[in-house]
């Protein structure tokens, strides 16, 4: 995946976490401090079951076309990693973040602005769905595609 669409990837995992009521949702451009990837997405969920709900936006949204290659985390619902490659999604419990900081360990790297547009609230496509049982930890389609997110 190139830097664009990783980019592409990361503002929809962050609108989709926004509109679930996700709390201070970042995107972090580490792409040229690290290797492990491109973007990292940070949000907070009010409580386990919260962190679990705004995963499964992520991995349900219609708008995002390419499944996570790992999840991690998401059984107890404290931490949860979804990894895409280049854009690795953290959910965290509000205590979780504040302890580990990932915004204080990557403070070099600069932001991106997602223009948040509104929180739906409603339900998305596999709301209610635990996908802890899903086939969500397998390889990412290679033909798939995360076309810009301000397309319609």
């Amino acid at each position: 995946m190139g830097k664009k669409e990783a980019r592409n990837l990361a503002v929809k995992a962050a609108r989709s976490l926004y509109d679930g009521k996700g709390s201070d949702v970042v995107i972090l451009d580490v792409g040229d401090i690290t290797l492990i990837a491109d973007f990292f997405v940070i949000a907070s969920g009010s409580n386990p079951r919260h962190v679990q709900a705004l995963a499964d936006r992520v991995v349900y949204s219609e708008d995002i076309t390419r499944k996570p290659m790992h999840v991690e985390g998401y059984g107890l619902g404290h931490w949860v990693l979804l990894d895409y490659g280049d854009v690795v999604v953290h959910v965290f419990r509000e205590e979780e973040r504040g302890f580990y900081g990932l915004e204080r360990l990557w403070g070099d790297a600069p932001q991106v602005d997602f223009e948040p547009e509104r929180r739906t609230g409603g339900a998305t496509a596999g709301a209610g769905t635990d996908i802890s049982n899903e086939d969500a930890h397998g390889p990412a389609d290679a033909g798939s595609s995360d076309e810009d997110p301000d397309k319609d």
